[in-house]
């Protein structure tokens, strides 16, 4: 067998040397040696080492391709489950929406505010106080937003009485009342359609305590009812369940008592779950929004007795 000749020779390497006894005439004369031939032997056997190499790395690609499909796939990472419907489109599937907002808050166990939502609502606060201030929910930091409305009257609303009994306050214009929320967020669809139905729920209708309109929280404190707010904040009950309470009444009797003040600063938080997103656009409206930060968005209510629909824009049904 002739000898191997390395195959990363350069091809510009003369393949034999020219000696000194021998004439360049000769060598053209000489026959050519199969080792040398470069279309012989040699060169096949290059071929053939370099075809598995080749088959190698083709299958290393696959098995690449693979393994980042099965990833890509895998439940960990599936998208969540589409948006219910938006008011510009019709939500002919009730379950479907309340499902949605039953994924999507399951993986949500606080109302805690982050950093930039508090240094907002603070701020909000600090620029109308002292001030009267409304705020559903009872978290410790907003009790703090007590402090920061000095000389203002500050009323907490809670369904929690763990929550209540692990609060105190020195001030005797912070108050906090323990409240009943009735209606589970599972029912957010059909109250919604009633509300849009249903005269009573108009904003022209008069007192909440009498209103026929489910959406109306008829037994809070009688103080609710006869302050005119500056601000009202949305973030309780939690609503993080289809059996657990849910903030529709909150925003709706937020949205009427907003208007029967002079300007009312309406912020709901938690804004990325389908209830709070949709009761808000409803009842606080796109046109009202004057800022925003993370989930928490602020709403400025102009107060009018003679409202005869909430928002601006044309209601679309929504099935």
């Amino acid at each position: 067998m002739p000898p191997d000749v390395p195959h990363y020779r350069s091809h510009v390497t003369p393949l034999v040397r020219f000696s000194p006894t021998v004439s360049p005439e000769a060598l053209v004369n000489q026959p050519c040696r199969p080792k040398y031939y470069r279309g012989g032997t040699t060169m096949n056997f290059t071929k053939a080492k370099l075809i598995p190499f080749l088959v190698l790395i083709l299958a290393i690609i696959s098995v690449l391709r693979l393994v980042r499909i099965a990833i890509t796939t895998s439940p960990s990472s599936h998208p969540l489950p589409a948006l219910p419907p938006s008011f510009g489109h019709s939500c002919s599937n009730p379950s479907t929406c309340t499902k949605f907002q039953s994924e999507k808050s399951a993986s949500i166990n606080t109302t805690s505010l982050g950093r930039k939502e508090y240094q907002l609502l603070s701020n909000l606060i600090s620029q109308r106080a002292p001030c009267n201030l409304l705020i559903f929910g009872l978290e410790p930091q907003y009790l703090s937003l007590s402090s920061v409305n000095a000389g203002g009257t500050t009323i907490f609303l809670e369904d929690d009485v763990t929550k209540i009994s692990a609060m105190t306050t020195d001030s005797n214009t912070t108050r906090i009342y323990k409240v009943n929320y009735e209606v589970p967020a599972k029912e957010a669809y059909k109250l919604l359609k009633h509300a849009r139905e249903n005269p009573a729920c108009a904003p022209s209708s008069k007192q909440l305590q009498v209103s026929k309109c489910q959406l109306a929280l008829k037994n809070l404190p009688q103080e609710v009812y006869e302050l005119q707010w500056d601000v009202v904040v949305v973030d309780g009950p939690t609503g993080n369940k289809p059996e657990a309470p849910g903030r529709m009444a909150a925003i709706y009797t937020a949205s009427m008592l907003a208007r029967n003040g002079n300007i009312t600063d309406v912020v709901v938080h938690d804004v990325d779950r389908t209830i709070e997103k949709w009761f808000s656009w409803e009842f606080l409206c796109d046109e009202n929004l004057v800022s925003s930060k993370g989930k928490l968005w602020n709403f400025r209510i102009m107060g009018d007795t003679n409202y005869t629909k909430f928002c601006l824009a044309k209601a679309v049904t929504i099935g």
